[in-house]
């Protein structure tokens, strides 16, 4: 499975962030999945992908030429797109992955697992994502999404397929049981209205 993930290109204040960043990289490899991300070899995104390099996974990264031109693309990748504008990269990142994870980051990494949250919304693909919410990093985004559905802009099954996992064992117990929530969708509002 392809498994894109999301993340910062520094390390955050938390050493807890990148050694999260690395037990990530590691399962992925350890599961026999591909990692997909942003291609860059510093910070939390250097940390995952050295993580999954190591232990063997096949490792997409997809980069502007812009952040290459800078020096800090991650070398030894089985792949490096490379892409004009972020936009593209966003959208290859999206086609690419089967499977969406945001590790913490800042707001370039929110504006992407945001739109996961859209496509999730509207039933586009993927039914669901992953936000590892290390040492509590996204309380405060969840805390906000579950007002949203208080003011009645999003709905609670909506939310209920974006999940926190707190870390790496708990995300991968939420993959395991993964086909037992398959079946679960919302029956809600019109596609339309599902739409603002």
């Amino acid at each position: 499975m392809n498994i894109t993930v999301y993340c910062g290109s520094n390390f955050g204040d938390d050493p807890l962030f990148e050694k999260a960043a690395r037990e990530l990289g590691a399962w992925i490899a350890r599961e026999g999945h591909a990692l997909v991300y942003g291609g860059s070899s510093v910070g939390l995104m250097g940390a995952v992908s050295r993580a999954a390099i190591e232990g063997g996974a096949p490792v997409i990264g997809v980069e502007p030429a812009f952040f290459i031109e800078a020096g800090v693309a991650q070398h030894d990748l089985t792949e490096l797109i490379v892409c004009d504008t972020m936009s593209e990269r966003k959208a290859k990142m999206i086609e690419l992955g089967e499977m969406f994870v945001a590790l913490p980051g800042g707001v370039g990494t929110l504006e992407e697992i945001s739109e996961i949250f859209t496509r999730v919304r509207l039933d586009m693909g993927p039914h669901e994502c992953f936000l590892l919410n290390v040492d509590g990093f996204y309380d405060p985004l969840r805390t906000f999404l579950a007002s949203m559905v208080d003011h009645g802009f999003f709905d609670q099954c909506d939310l209920d397929r974006c999940h926190f996992p707190r870390s790496v064992d708990e995300l991968a117990h939420l993959v395991r049981s993964a086909p037992q929530r398959a079946t679960l969708r919302c029956d809600g509002p019109l596609l339309a209205q599902k739409a603002g």
